[in-house]
């Protein structure tokens, strides 16, 4: 996003345009409390087929911790990102609506990338799952 989109997100910011990134920002909480319980459900389902030794399992089990660590970070990005929105309702000095706007649209693009990467896993799951 360039700088002029973003001065022109952040001076356009009201209350109710915060509660919009509010509410976004617990989505993605919400999405990634799903695809932990869905990383679960995976990992059993590799582990099932653990007997059969494969490189294919290794890998995916592999992407499997990959992708709760991720979890766990995007979480705590986010949560730090709403503290920051409190921070501003709030009106602390230093703290900026458009920084807080470049930040929501770096999570939304990572949550984005995260979201098709995932999808991809799933399918490498299912399609190992299959056989």
């Amino acid at each position: 996003m360039k700088k002029t989109d973003l001065k022109e997100m952040s001076d356009s910011i009201s209350g109710r345009g915060l509660d919009i990134l509010h509410q976004e920002s617990k989505d993605w909480l919400n999405i990634i409390a799903f695809w932990t319980d869905e990383s679960r459900f995976f990992a059993d389902l590799l582990d099932k087929k653990e007997h059969i030794h494969s490189e294919k399992i290794e890998m995916l089990q592999y992407l499997d911790k990959v992708h709760k660590s991720l979890f766990h970070y995007l979480t705590e990005d986010i949560i730090a990102h709403e503290k920051h929105l409190s921070k501003l309702v709030k009106g602390e000095k230093g703290i900026t609506a458009g920084e807080y706007v470049e930040k929501h649209t770096d999570l939304r693009e990572q949550i984005h990338l995260f979201t098709m990467d995932f999808k991809e896993f799933k399918n490498m799951v299912f399609e190992f799952a299959k056989k």
